[in-house]
């Protein structure tokens, strides 16, 4: 059994952490976020205080946003890390206290929502930030852990059960069902529930099974509120939050404004197969089901969104679809040239739609399945 992937970020943080400088770590509930930051502590001499934004004394702290209490609590500090740092009311303003007056030191916080860590952190430490985002367990990582030969064997649980670290390093099928279903019902929703003072999740249950069986398709948000009970504005408030917690990831259609072209839809994804998964309370084998082409699609947008994270790929991600029907999963924009993906779970391999190729000449054109998926990830 696994007990430890090693993370991309174990290559860098220590590049990426310095005095008078605050690293940020996003990323989704059960990432490996705290993990990760400890391994690095444990590593690492000095003095270091370690809090938690559920400690009440250290909330008052933060929240009294006083020079002379933050110098005499932290002096004497090389390094301060504050996980799920969201919580503490006016985080930013107190860590840019911290390194205003106490420059020696280095701080690292981490955070589960980015819509709340981020607009408390954003102002305040413009310039005195570097930040960094933490995915679940990417193809990269086991590759390079354990090789290309290893991530083809398990291609099919990765498929079904995801990639978050405890599902990675579990005994059984059995325990990565039980851990997926606790994720979903202890986990995945709190942020928002607390943010928005809901009692309970299950309209975001409902709205994400829903959106769970059109994976790969175009979202109507005016359907989804009917099937809901929901006004559009509520379901598309909820997307959001969902996309900001890191449960979800929006694709918008891509266009140059052609007419035939289809330019305000949406496709959603999610950001691990093994949540979809939870989420409709189905974790048979592919060969017992009819949506492996919906969990391959799935996989290869939410991997290549690692990837491109990870290697720094600056490109947005859209997909492309005509009025008539053709379309092209994914595509990236990289130094003004396109690259359009399709990604296909069997043997087909399609050639690129007419109007792509007339409407975007020099465009790139690429099926990815299982044959060539590494290099694409990698």
């Amino acid at each position: 059994m696994i007990s430890w992937i090693q993370r991309y970020y174990e290559e860098i943080m220590p590049d990426m952490i310095s005095p008078g400088k605050v690293f940020t770590l996003y990323g989704p509930r059960r990432s490996g976020k705290t993990s990760l930051v400890q391994r690095f502590l444990n590593g690492r001499g000095g003095r270091i205080f370690s809090g938690t934004g559920d400690d009440l004394p250290l909330r008052d702290l933060f929240s009294a946003q006083s020079v002379q209490k933050m110098k005499s609590a932290f002096s004497g500090y090389d390094l301060i890390f504050i996980d799920e740092a969201q919580r503490i009311p006016e985080i930013g303003l107190g860590l840019k206290i911290i390194v205003d007056h106490l420059p020696e030191l280095s701080v690292i916080a981490t955070g589960s929502s980015s819509f709340e860590l981020s607009n408390r952190l954003g102002e305040p430490l413009t310039g005195r930030q570097r930040i960094g985002l933490l995915y679940p367990v990417s193809v990269m990582e086991l590759n390079r852990e354990s090789g290309g030969a290893n991530v083809l064997q398990s291609l099919e649980e990765l498929l079904v059960f995801g990639s978050y670290p405890e599902v990675l390093t579990a005994r059984s099928i059995d325990e990565k069902k039980e851990y997926l279903s606790t994720l979903r019902d202890a986990y995945m929703y709190r942020d928002i529930l607390v943010l928005e003072n809901l009692r309970n999740s299950d309209k975001l249950t409902d709205l994400l099974r829903l959106v769970a069986f059109q994976i790969g398709k175009d979202v109507s948000l005016s359907e989804l509120g009917r099937g809901l009970g929901l006004a559009v504005q509520t379901v598309e408030k909820y997307l959001d939050l969902l996309e900001k917690s890191f449960v979800l990831k929006r694709v918008r259609a891509f266009s140059r404004n052609l007419r035939k072209e289809i330019t305000k839809s949406s496709r959603f994804y999610f950001l691990d197969n093994g949540v979809r998964n939870a989420v409709i309370n189905n974790f048979n084998d592919l060969r017992m089901r009819d949506d492996a082409g919906m969990l391959w699609e799935n996989f290869l947008v939410s991997e290549r969104m690692k990837t491109r994270t990870y290697r720094g790929i600056r490109t947005s991600q859209w997909f492309w679809r005509t009025y008539d029907r053709k379309e092209i999963d994914l595509i990236e924009e990289r130094d003004g040239k396109l690259y359009g993906f399709e990604f296909k779970w069997g043997n087909k391999k399609p050639s690129p739609p007419k109007e792509w190729i007339e409407s975007y000449p020099g465009a790139e054109f690429q099926v990815i399945n299982r044959d060539n998926f590494l290099e694409f990830l990698i």
